[in-house]
């Protein structure tokens, strides 16, 4: 007899069991299923931010480096520590290594400070209180950057140019950017001409510096933040902030730009890849770059603070998937042993008129398929709004535990201080706290492959038993 019929008329003869079947791959292949959507959903995220912030590798002075080399000094209580001419790093040799093809963007910024002088004065439209020392505040805050398009203001919109162009690598090294309501207060305009005091102690005269430097305005920027209307240091005020090249905000500390261009506190590089360090490195080397003094490490934390939570939602679905897969296999072999057990009679009697002992195997995979391919086609129908479900109730309690991580950390040391007084900035970057289920063919062939095949090892293993009975021993000695 057809064993195809054979298990269609178990299957139809025996609807309880059939029905129980079904339901155990259906919860077996739901799960299976849900742990490879939120798998594809995470990784589809995990990518997506990775694409928008990039992996930053970061070049700047190593200063305990700096001083083994004989290149500086260590603080030694009664002085602070001093970086020679060996600790500059110089904008050329950046622009060098900007030219690798494995960094997809590169910036650098030159910070800076600036005297206001009768030509250009500070925006303040509420003075300081009586008697208040102002000193070392009445300044503008000057950054010579290299692309002002990649500053983060103005990337994310909060500032944007009125007027003119911003500054780029090509820009000419005496121009300057400043906030519209500068420009408003001292009735200047694109093209006109401009001093700046150097904004940095002379410590000859013991006082602030008289030297002046000079820029024509090449743009006008407007800042979002509003005047509060009450009194706020000149140097902490939006307003105040100007945009010079590093050229210039090197004649804002004193200093001529070298042969090697403007003196760098650190540069920074958006690597295609996580993995193109070491041709990064190679590159930098090629330039003319001492690694050891100036070394280059990745700063992937606003990529892990945006897909930390995530790619741990992702590694609970496949732990989840393999547990859910090992469990069921399992599971459904003790049940089809049982199974198998309760019909020893049927089996020795078919064995008896002649039928083949792998057809009597076959017919059982043939039933436990049938049920596991009915359980797909169930689970298929479902799971998406299952898996969103669980994925987000993972997702929020991986992101809750990684902002109170977040919260409990402090800032650290920048290495670029020999005084250790400035410490890195941090990512305010938020975690992703949403995922967007999908689900394609892949997902179900692979889910359709998991349970068809859990089917086939928990229908095989307690089956080899068949092959070595024989109808004697089967029909006489019972169980």
């Amino acid at each position: 007899m057809n064993l195809f019929k054979r298990a269609w008329w178990r299957l139809r003869g025996h609807l309880g069991k059939t029905v129980m079947l079904v339901g155990l791959f259906f919860v077996i292949c739901t799960l299976v299923l849900s742990g490879f959507l939120i798998r594809s959903a995470a990784a589809r995220a995990a990518d997506s931010a990775k694409g928008k912030v990039g992996v930053v590798a970061t070049m700047q002075l190593d200063v305990d480096a700096l001083i083994n080399s004989g290149g500086g000094s260590a603080s030694n209580g009664a002085q602070p520590g001093t970086i020679g001419s060996k600790g500059d790093l110089h904008s050329k040799l950046v622009d060098k290594i900007c030219k690798s093809s494995v960094a997809a963007r590169c910036n650098y910024t030159v910070d800076s400070g600036a005297a206001p002088t009768r030509r250009l004065k500070l925006h303040q439209p509420v003075p300081a209180p009586a008697g208040q020392d102002t000193t070392g505040t009445d300044l503008f805050k000057a950054s010579g950057v290299r692309d002002l398009g990649s500053v983060k203001e103005f990337h994310n919109g909060d500032s944007k140019i009125v007027s003119g162009s911003g500054l780029n690598r090509d820009s000419k090294s005496d121009m300057i950017v400043i906030e519209e309501r500068v420009a408003k207060d001292n009735r200047l305009k694109v093209g006109d001409t401009i001093e700046l005091r150097v904004g940095e102690i002379d410590p000859e005269k013991g006082g602030m510096s008289t030297e002046e430097v000079e820029f024509t305005i090449g743009g006008i920027y407007e800042n979002g933040t509003v005047d509060t209307g009450s009194y706020v240091p000149a140097v902490a005020d939006p307003s105040n902030q100007i945009y010079v090249t590093p050229e210039g905000a090197t004649r804002l500390q004193g200093k001529e730009p070298a042969d090697g261009g403007a003196t760098l506190r650190q540069a920074t590089f958006t690597l295609r890849n996580p993995d193109d360090l070491g041709k990064l490195k190679d590159d930098a080397k090629a330039a003319g770059a001492d690694l050891k003094i100036f070394p280059i490490s990745v700063n992937d934390k606003q990529y892990k603070t945006l897909a930390g939570p995530i790619n741990k939602t992702a590694d609970f679905a496949s732990l989840t998937v393999w547990l859910v897969a090992v469990a069921g296999t399992v599971i459904l072999a003790l049940i089809i042993a049982s199974n198998m057990r309760e019909r020893r009679k049927e089996l020795g009697i078919l064995l008896s008129l002649g039928e083949k002992k792998p057809k009597l195997l076959g017919q059982h995979l043939v039933e436990v398929v049938a049920c596991a391919v009915l359980a797909i086609g169930f689970a298929a129908a479902g799971s998406q709004f299952i898996a969103q479900g669980i994925g987000d109730q993972l997702l929020s309690s991986q992101v809750s535990s990684a902002e109170d991580s977040a919260a409990g950390q402090g800032t650290q040391k920048d290495p670029s201080d020999p005084n250790g007084l400035k410490k890195q900035d941090t990512p305010r970057s938020k975690p992703i706290d949403s995922m967007d289920i999908e689900l394609g063919a892949g997902d179900i062939g692979a889910v359709g492959a998991t349970g068809l095949g859990i089917a086939a090892l928990a229908t095989i293993v307690p089956g080899t038993r068949i092959l070595r009975l024989n109808p004697r021993d089967i029909l006489t000695k019972g169980d």
